[in-house]
């Protein structure tokens, strides 16, 4: 198998600059590069980041830590980032904290410190301060995705208000009658996210002077399953039905579509229904919803931590802004019957 010596004689090169070259540490000119890789391509040389990691001290490999991997939002951002990590040529080491008891201290307190690994990204963890210390003790470049992490450069939707926009559209479209299906305990801990989705829905209901009865707000399990179960007893009283709802998820709307087919009830014209998320089914079902694009986020944050390793400046929308979303209207919203003509 032909080794560093032999590439460096056909590009006419010396063996660093070949380093140099394939590694991506140093400073090497474009044509020089492309002619490396060529010289190794020619030969079917590929370089063993073991070896060159004993000199550089980089291992190419990059950690991902998240709750779960069996979520559709999970497994989007997972995709995005290993596809962006694949492109600058570094390896993915997955850290499920959620498998069961125990995983996620033994991740933070031991795993991380005995893998090697060049940077760590966190998906939608809300670190303790005790543990965000057991993570920066590992002495890399961490970026977070979703979760906030004090001090972290965060790639992150806004939550509480695009959950707002959600409960704005129904408004602008003349109903009162909103109800919420949020997220439930599952992943509470860490995303948080039921609750913030929850409070962007009320907060956009007090400020239209709405009041939505106790019986409009629930709670479901991040799947078309649990959206079916919830909306099913939520439309099951006609005398205080809602004329539309808003779910914190896309699997979650989905669900309430079809909650609300088996009960006879028509999308739109009986129940509007939007969402979040994105979702692939969205378009097959109508679904208005508005778009996160999480595999973006993955491979935002390769972005941000290759510019953290390179000692190189981020993407500034990152400290202080939020990543960008997509409002999609589709058909399973309108007006309330009531109004129409």
């Amino acid at each position: 198998m032909p080794g560093i010596k032999e590439v460096a004689a056909r590009a006419g090169v010396s063996s660093a600059t070949v380093s140099r070259a394939l590694s991506g540490n140093g400073a090497v000119s474009e044509a020089t590069r492309q002619r490396v890789l060529g010289a190794a391509e020619e030969l079917g040389f590929v370089i063993s980041y073991n070896a060159s990691s004993l000199a550089s001290g980089r291992t190419r490999n990059v950690g991902v830590v998240m709750p779960s991997v069996g979520r559709w939002y999970f497994a989007q951002v997972l995709e995005g980032a290993a596809s962006a990590l694949i492109e600058a040529g570094y390896d993915l080491t997955l850290y499920n904290t959620s498998d069961g008891p125990g995983h996620r201290e033994s991740v933070l307190t031991e795993m991380l410190r005995r893998k090697r690994v060049d940077a760590v990204i966190t998906v939608a963890l809300r670190l303790t301060e005790e543990e965000l210390a057991q993570l920066r003790a590992v002495d890399k470049p961490i970026v977070a995705i979703g979760g906030p992490l004090p001090g972290t450069t965060t790639i992150r939707v806004d939550d509480a208000g695009i959950s707002s926009l959600a409960t704005r559209h129904l408004i602008s479209l003349g109903h009162t009658r909103i109800a919420h299906i949020g997220g439930g305990e599952e992943l509470e801990r860490d995303f948080q996210l039921g609750g913030t989705r929850r409070n962007g829905y009320e907060s956009a209901m007090g400020d239209a002077g709405l009041t939505p009865e106790a019986s409009w707000i629930s709670s479901a399990e991040f799947s078309v399953a649990g959206g079916f179960r919830a909306a099913k007893a939520l439309l099951a009283r006609p005398d205080v039905r809602p004329t539309a709802v808003f779910c914190a998820a896309d699997e979650i709307a989905v669900g309430a579509i079809l909650a609300a087919r088996e009960l006879g009830l028509r999308v739109p014209e009986d129940l509007s229904v939007i969402g979040i998320d994105g979702h692939d089914m969205g378009e097959v079902f109508g679904l208005t919803t508005i778009g996160q694009d999480p595999v973006g986020q993955g491979a935002a944050a390769v972005a941000a931590v290759l510019a953290l390793m390179q000692n190189e400046p981020t993407d500034p929308l990152w400290e202080s802004g939020f990543y960008p979303t997509e409002f999609v209207v589709r058909s399973s919203t309108a007006v309330p019957g009531s109004l129409r003509a």
